[in-house]
């Protein structure tokens, strides 16, 4: 029996819904914690975990996506993933205690983690190849605008509503996804009565013990301070043994759970190592723009969303222009080449951030990277599968979008860590500048004085030093931060060369052999 044809803009829709949802979820619920935290009587490490078991569950999903649509039927999978997605936000909403927060947090990312990589494996598959370029822009608007969204949107929910409804919200899109895929979405018949009988039960339990233990420790490293940790240490051992067993499991196995030899074809190692890269600094930057707003700028979570929201609007703008210019022949690899230049000199940008900014300063930036990721993200993703055969394109797919996560978990802990210790390399340097012999520092604790005169008592000189190494801290972060984005700037711009490496979309299609 053939699958019926449809039209290939409303199974973009549909898949494309339902992916947004979910990748929005991974952020929308961060300005939410402390009003969870009050709600359900909780600590602060405790509530963090509201956010840890969401990734956790759906890091472990996203790589064997593939696997599991080819075991139960993609479309039944898909359902299964919405359904379960929908359901427990509902559960997430409605729930009493903080447990019960997490166990439906756990559910939700079972559910969610396989929605990336089989939207886009079926926005791959409808879309003829010339057109990728097309489908891409359409992917990256779910997977690139909604953690930008996020923050945002559940910032204005909370405080005009309750962090109850950042979960409720998704019930109405869920229902409408359902019925979407009932009605638009089939397996492909290279997909039917593929079933496997055979189980590969150790490299599906190495699997979720190692992106299990690898993602707690990506979460909790910078507050447990890593390695000093005993907790941190040995879940970082147990990560690198598992994975390491599993990568040797997997190539061997007749039935892999996650089939790793993809990884001969150079274009699609060489994109997933840009994606991992890539991804890392954009998301490291995204994660201390806001930090850098609201603990040294005095801005609120709603003015910090602001900020970043014009960088969602360039990106926005300039995607379906990529996809365009690869319909009509450009080469990814050049659109590429210049998405990384843009995001890197907006890094660079960044870098030089100060104290007196004011808005339009630091949202140009910002808007900047918007162009350079939607010429990163696009390009890059319909580069990479190019030599894939659509046997394997959801086990792709799955593999492509863990290191994009990966990828933005790194990048968080990275630039928390780097903010936190050059913040205390910049405070030691400077501190040895407050002494009582400097005829500067004494200058300007008169003129604090001075310029409180007649408003109160005058200070005494221990609260004028006090509130002079305040501003020393705040001089410190600041450097601190500049620090961070320099680096991120220069490990984008390190990319660069890789892309000449990568094949070309012009020359004969090769897929590669997995046998």
């Amino acid at each position: 029996m053939s699958v019926p044809r449809v039209n290939k803009w409303i199974i973009a829709g549909t898949v494309i819904l339902p992916t947004f949802i979910e990748v929005m979820d991974t952020s929308v619920v961060n300005v939410s914690l402390p009003h969870i935290q009050g709600s359900l009587n909780a600590g602060v490490d405790e509530s963090t975990w509201v956010l840890t078991s969401y990734l956790v569950s759906n890091a472990i999903i996203i790589p064997i996506t593939g696997w599991l649509a080819s075991v139960f039927g993609r479309k039944r999978y898909l359902l299964f993933s919405i359904f379960l997605f929908t359901f427990a936000s509902i559960l997430c909403g409605a729930a009493p205690s903080l447990e019960i927060l997490i166990l439906a947090r756990i559910l939700q990312g079972i559910g969610g983690g396989g929605l990336q990589p089989l939207s886009q494996a079926i926005l791959l598959e409808t879309f003829p190849p010339k057109e990728h370029g097309v489908a891409m822009a359409i992917f990256g608007m779910g997977v690139v605008l909604a953690p930008t969204i996020g923050p945002v949107l559940g910032g204005w929910i909370t405080d005009n509503f309750s962090w109850r409804w950042v979960f409720y919200i998704n019930l109405p899109a869920g229902i409408l996804a359902i019925l979407l895929t009932i009605f638009f979405i089939y397996d492909p018949s290279y997909l039917k009565n593929k079933a496997k009988n055979y189980i590969d039960y150790i490299g599906l339990s190495l699997i979720v013990v190692g992106l299990g233990a690898l993602q707690v420790v990506l979460d909790k490293g910078e507050r447990e301070d890593w390695f000093n940790s005993d907790f941190i240490l040995t879940l970082s051992i147990i990560s690198a043994i598992s994975l390491t067993l599993f990568v040797l499991w997997e190539l061997k196995s007749k039935n892999p759970v996650v089939n790793l030899k993809v990884f001969k074809d150079r274009t699609f190692t060489l994109g997933n190592i840009i994606m991992f890269l890539g991804f890392l600094s954009f998301f490291g930057g995204i994660v201390l723009l806001p930090l850098y707003l609201q603990q040294l700028m005095g801005y609120t979570a709603l003015w910090a969303g602001l900020v970043l929201g014009p960088g969602g609007i360039s990106t926005l703008l300039i995607m379906p222009i990529a996809g365009a210019l690869m319909k009509r022949g450009v080469q990814p690899k050049y659109l590429l080449f210049l998405g990384l230049i843009i995001a890197s000199y907006a890094l660079y940008l960044m870098s030089d951030f100060n104290l007196s900014a004011n808005f339009l300063s630091i949202a140009y930036p910002r808007i900047i990277q918007g162009f350079g990721l939607g010429l990163f993200f696009v390009p890059l993703s319909a580069a990479t599968y190019l030599n894939i055969p659509k046997e394997q394109m959801g086990n792709a797919t799955g593999i492509f979008n863990l290191l994009r996560n990966l990828g933005g978990s790194f990048g968080t802990a990275i630039g928390t860590t780097l903010l936190s210790q050059r913040s205390q390399v910049h405070q030691n340097f400077l501190v040895e500048h407050i002494t009582p012999f400097n005829p500067l520092l004494k200058a300007k604790a008169y003129l604090l004085n001075k310029l409180l005169e007649g408003k109160e008592a005058l200070l005494p000189q221990g609260k004028a030093l006090a509130l002079l190494y305040k501003q020393v801290l705040a001089q410190a972060q600041m450097l601190a931060f500049n620090d961070c984005f320099l680096v991120f700037s220069c490990l984008t711009a390190i990319l660069i060369p890789l892309i000449f490496f990568m094949q070309s979309s012009g020359k004969e299609f090769k897929p590669v052999v997995l046998e």
